[in-house]
C-alpha cells in the first residue's frame, strides 16, 4: 500500500498496539481467520495487459470504461484503460506533493483520494477536467460507492460513510473478522450488496456485510500470478473493479503486468 518506509512503520505501530492491549481484550486481525464463514477461489475468465509501471491504488469501471489511479510521490495519475489492450488512453499526471489512492465514480465524476495530504480530487468523468476537491480528515486508501454514499478505508479497521457532496461523514463501521477488528483494508469495491476489500500484504479480498461490518467470507487469490512474474516486494494483490452491466469481476495488484477477469468458485 505504501512505501517501504512507511509498510515497517504501520507494522511497528501494529505491533505495539498489540502489546498494550490488556488480558482478554479482541485483537486487531491482519489476517483472515477463516472459521465459519465462506471461502471462495476462483477460475480465470480472460488475462489481459497491464502497465506494469502502474502502482495501482483504485480501479473501477462505469459504462464499460475502466478507469484507474496510480500512486507514488511523482508518478500519480488518474487514467483511463482500454481493457483488452492495457493501453492507456486518457492521464492526467497528479501533483508530486500527492501520493494518489483509492478511486471512486460518482453521478458524471469521478473522485480520488490522496494518502497524506487529506485532499479528495473530483473530476469531470469524460474529460478528467477538476471540478472541486474536498478535504477530509486522516490518511486515504481505499474508496468505492454504494449508489447512496461512498465508502473510505484508511488501514484502520473503521470504515468511513460519506456524504459525496459535502465529504462530511454520515456514518462510521467497523469492520470485524471473527469478532476482531480488521486492520490494513485497503482497496475497496461495493458487489452486489456487498463491500469486497483487498487486505494489504495478503493475497485475499475480504467480503463485508455494509449493515454490520461482519466479514462474511474470504476470497483466496493465491497463484493469480506466476513465480517470477513480479519481483518487487511491493508489487502485491490491490485493485477490484466490478462492471454491473456485464457481470464481470476484474482484479490485480501493485506494478503487476496483467489484468484479470476472474469467476467466484465456492470453496466452503
Amino acid at each position: 500500500m505504501r512505501e517501504r518506509t512507511h509498510m515497517f512503520e504501520r507494522r511497528f505501530s501494529f505491533l505495539l498496539a498489540l502489546l498494550m492491549l490488556p488480558l482478554g481484550s479482541p485483537t486487531a486481525s491482519t489476517t483472515p481467520q477463516g472459521g465459519g464463514q465462506a471461502r471462495w477461489g476462483y477460475r480465470v475468465v480472460n488475462t489481459y495487459p497491464h502497465d506494469s509501471n502502474a502502482f495501482t491504488q483504485g480501479l473501477v469501471i462505469v459504462d464499460g470504461v475502466m478507469y484507474e489511479s496510480t500512486g507514488l510521490h511523482g508518478q500519480s495519475s488518474l487514467r483511463r484503460v482500454e481493457i483488452e489492450t492495457g493501453r492507456v488512453l486518457q492521464k492526467l499526471d497528479v501533483g508530486k506533493e500527492h501520493f494518489a489512492e483509492g478511486l471512486a465514480a460518482w453521478q458524471d465524476t469521478l473522485i480520488q483520494l490522496t494518502w497524506q495530504t487529506k485532499t479528495a480530487f473530483v473530476y469531470d468523468r469524460a474529460t478528467f477536467k477538476p471540478v472541486r476537491t474536498h478535504s477530509f480528515d486522516g490518511e486515504g486508501w481505499g474508496l468505492t460507492s454504494n449508489g447512496q454514499q461512498l465508502i473510505l478505508s484508511d488501514g484502520d479497521p473503521e470504515l468511513r460513510f460519506i456524504d459525496p457532496a459535502t465529504f462530511k461523514v454520515v456514518r462510521r463501521l467497523t469492520v470485524k473478522d471473527n469478532g476482531r477488528p480488521l486492520q490494513e483494508i485497503n482497496e475497496l469495491e461495493f458487489v452486489k450488496g456487498e463491500i469486497f476489500a483487498n487486505v494489504w500484504l495478503t493475497d485475499r479480498i475480504a467480503r463485508i456485510n455494509p449493515a454490520s461490518g461482519d466479514v462474511i467470507g474470504w476470497i483466496d487469490l493465491t497463484g493469480l500470478l506466476k513465480r517470477g512474474e513480479v519481483t518487487n516486494d511491493q508489487a502485491v494483490l490491490n485493485g477490484i473493479a466490478y462492471d454491473s452491466a456485464s457481470d464481470r469481476l476484474f482484479v490485480t495488484g501493485k506494478l503487476w503486468p496483467k489484468i484479470f477477469e476472474i469467476r467466484l468458485e465456492r470453496k466452503q
